[in-house]
Formats: structure tokens, sequence, C-alpha cells
């Protein structure tokens, strides 16, 4: 009987725990001056990149999460012997070596392609170094690593020195758990699931070498990689937890993990040293609520509305995060069509690349970013350093609108569509009276006729039949309203 109302009470809490989570705020704004006034350029940059790559490109496989032991569609492997795949799976650092490894290369892609910024990858989740550090041998310039003689052997480094050369802000990706530090998954005990695998009450010195351990290559990062604008941390089950906030979770109706537990890794000091290093630097701490998550990261999904808070949707160029060997990249006008939907609700698109295990991009990835360049070089005065303006959408237009108060009506074009619809509608925004009105990337200006139903542009079809880009056409309203 106990029991029952035991379980009851803690039902009960859960739910109470839900409806707070649901009712506060998603988003703390963040205080200090210089991170404020970086987030807000950040927020016009409005397109990066990442790149997920490690070790496990070889194989073909998703980054990091077959040597977890969950049941999660993402965690599949091909092997009857857990035991023997994770020691395999370790032993790819032998044999990484991506002698074609070219940063320059990919960013001058980038740069042409209109990308802004840069997150380099620093570790996954399965703990294995794309830098130099003296925390661990599980490092990519470590002698057992093949690629480790390359003069080019700390990659990170590499990455955000060539993309820095090219004027784009430099990012790092950082995963907080670490599946090979001893501290985090200890031998002792098997590996159940994504957390630490034992009591970081029972055993707070070990929890505390892990914390350390932490801090200290996020330390090197920040003082040995030149100026650093974003720390873009993942892994957000690693984080400070109340006892009744874990009560909450392992009572949820849809809870599966055995050892969620408070995993508190001193962020306000580890806030506080990395920007001892870099001032200003912008803090990610992906999904987990407070003032070190400086913006949020919706993870390959474009939200169906306007978000009021910083915010960048992490979405994969093709299907998957890392390099696979047959995998299917989206097409040039989705991904422009992405770029442009999330640009009107505010948000930046991270787009990722996963390169191969010899250090290239499959072309694939060079087309896209090529036909996103050719794009933007007509277009981008209607996506840098814009907000949203209402309605932001009416069917397939997107608004968006700059700081001298032009708006820009971006229509997307319909399935089979190739040029430039001869009629543009919208029912919420006029042109003023001396308004000029044009389309981008043309020297002619469209005629607009203002009536009680809202304004309609009309594209001639000479503008139509010489239309300057593709995909989505751009008019220019130089006031509204």
């Amino acid at each position: 009987m106990k029991r029952s109302l035991l379980l009851v009470f803690a039902l009960i809490l859960g739910a109470a725990l839900v409806v707070h989570a649901q009712n506060r705020s998603p988003y703390v704004p963040e205080t200090d001056p210089l991170v404020v006034t970086k987030l807000a350029t950040w927020q016009g940059l409005k397109f990066g990149l990442m790149m997920t790559w490690g070790p496990y490109s070889q194989w073909g496989v998703v980054e990091s999460w077959s040597i977890c032991a969950e049941d999660e569609p993402w965690c599949q492997r091909n092997a009857p012997d857990y035991v023997r795949y994770k020691q395999d799976y370790e032993g790819l650092k032998k044999t990484f070596n991506p002698i074609h490894f070219d940063p320059e290369k990919w960013a001058r892609a980038a740069k042409d392609a209109g990308i802004r910024y840069v997150v380099g990858m620093a570790k996954h989740h399965d703990g294995f170094c794309m830098f130099d550090t003296r925390t661990t041998e599980y490092r990519v310039t470590d002698p057992g690593t093949p690629f480790s003689s390359h003069p080019k052997a700390n990659i990170l480094k590499e990455i955000l020195t060539a993309f820095r050369a090219q004027g784009l802000w430099t990012g790092i990706y950082f995963s907080k758990p670490d599946w090979h530090s001893e501290n985090y998954w200890w031998p002792y005990f098997p590996t159940p699931d994504r957390n630490v695998n034992y009591d970081v009450t029972k055993y707070p010195d070990r929890w505390k070498r892990f914390v350390g351990f932490t801090h200290t290559q996020i330390e090197e990062l920040m003082t040995g990689y030149g100026p650093i604008d974003i720390l873009w941390l993942d892994g957000g089950w690693v984080q400070p937890m109340t006892r009744e906030e874990v009560l909450g979770y392992i009572t949820a109706p849809d809870y599966k993990y055995s050892r969620i537990q408070s995993q508190d890794i001193y962020m306000p000091e580890l806030a506080r040293m990395a920007r001892s290093h870099q001032p200003g630097l912008i803090v990610v701490d992906r999904a987990v609520h407070g003032k070190y998550q400086n913006y949020l990261t919706p993870e390959n999904v474009v939200p169906d509305t306007l978000l009021s808070y910083p915010w960048e949707s992490c979405i994969t160029a093709t299907t998957s995060w890392s390099y696979t060997f047959k995998d299917q990249y989206k097409s040039g006008r989705e991904l422009i069509h992405m770029l442009v939907d999330i640009v009107a609700k505010g948000g930046n698109l991270l787009l990722n690349i996963g390169p191969g295990p010899d250090g290239t991009w499959q072309q694939e990835a060079y087309d896209r970013l090529a036909e996103i360049g050719e794009w933007m070089k007509v277009n981008s005065s209607a996506i840098y350093d814009t907000h949203p303006i209402a309605p932001y959408r009416e069917g397939n237009v997107r608004l968006t609108q700059d700081k001298n108060g032009a708006v820009y009506v971006i229509a997307l074009a319909g399935t089979g569509e190739t040029t430039p619809p001869g009629m543009v509608r919208l029912s919420a925004l006029r042109p003023a009276a001396d308004a000029t009105v044009t389309l981008l990337g043309s020297t002619a200006a469209p005629s607009w006729k203002v009536s009680e139903k809202g304004c309609a542009i009309e594209i001639p079809a000479s503008l139509r039949s010489k239309a300057p880009c593709k995909d989505a056409w751009v008019v220019r309203i130089s006031k509204v309203q």
C-alpha cells in the first residue's frame, strides 16, 4: 500500500514538473554586455556550417551512437558481440588517415556559398579528440593514429585557421559526456545507456576527476586555437538536477534510462574560465535551461512559427550527421527554401556536412553549396542582417526586413516552377506611396497596386523570361506603410 501511494505521489510530482517546465520561458537572456553584443551580430550572420567527423567515417556508421547500449534506431549495430564491437570501434583510431584533408578548399566553398561561420568538431560523445590534447591518448595527434605524422594532424586547428582566413566566425563543437573516459564510463560497471554509469554521489572523487578533465580540455581549446566566437556544447543530459527533477524524469511515462541523475559539470566556472580567455564568447549549453544556453538549437527541424529568442536550426545536408557511403543529399532548392524559411522566422541555419574517411567531401556537397552560393550572390541582402516582419509568411511567400526598413518579399518556387510568378499578392503589407519596388538581380522594376485587400506585385513576362536566379525570387520594397 505504501509503495502504491509513493508511486502515485511520484507520478503527480512528475506531472507537476512537466507543467512547470512548459510554463517557464524556454530562454534566459544573457546579461554580459560583450556576449549580448556578439550574440546580436551572430543573429545577423544567418548561415553557418558544421562538420560531424571522426574515425567512425571509415565504417560509414552513425557518429558515436553505435557504442551506446540503448535500444534506439540510431544505436543499431551489425554485430552480435557488443564488447568486441566497441573494441573494434575504438580501434578505428589505428587506421584513421584522412590524407586528402584540405580545409582551405572547404573554407573557400563555404565562403562562396554565403556561409558566415563554422562550428568545428573537437570531440563527439565517443571521446575521440580531433585536436591535440594532453589529457588523453584517444586523439588524432597520438602516435598510434597514422594521421598524427601529417603536417595538418591537428585537424580542428587547421579547420578553424582555414575558415578564419576566409573571414568566417569560428566555433567549436564539444561533447560534455565522454564515453571513452574511465571517469564517465567506468569499466568497473556496465554501460546501460548514455549517462554516467556510476552513482556520482557515491563516487564523488571520480566525478570530480571527470569535471577537471572536461575543464582542462576546454581550456586547451580556448587558449590554443585563436579567437573563438562560439562554444557549442552537446550532450544536454550532462546537467545539474535537483532530487525532484530526477524523480520527475524517472516517473515520466516515456522514461527509458537507468542512470538518470544529476551530472553537474560546473557550468558557471566553465563559462567564466572560457570567457576569461575569449571575452564575449557565445556559449551554447544545448538543451539545458538557463543562462548558459545563449541560443537554442532545434535539431533537424524547422520550427513552425516565429520564435522570439535567438535560435539556430542545426540540420543535415543529407539524411545523416556523419559520412555514409551512399547517402542522399537534399536538393539545392530544398536547402535554399529551408534557409529562407528559417531566416523569415528569425533564426539561423547551421548546415552539417560529414567529411569522408580520406578527408574529402563528396562532390554533392560542393554542388549544393555552389547552388546556394549562386542564389546568395543575387539575394543575400534579403538574408543577412534581417529580422522577421509580421506575418513573416503568406502561402509560398516569406518576408524579411533589413535595418533600414526595406522589406524583402521572397517567393519560393512551387513544384515544377522555374520562373518567377506573374503575380505576388500580399494581404498584410502595402508599399508606401513613395516606395520603389525592384526584383533583386534585375534593373527593371515590377509594377504594383494597392487595394483594400493589400497589394499585388506584377512581374512582367520580360522579367520572368530573364530570371536572375532559380528556386526563389526576391522583390524588394524600399518602404512599407
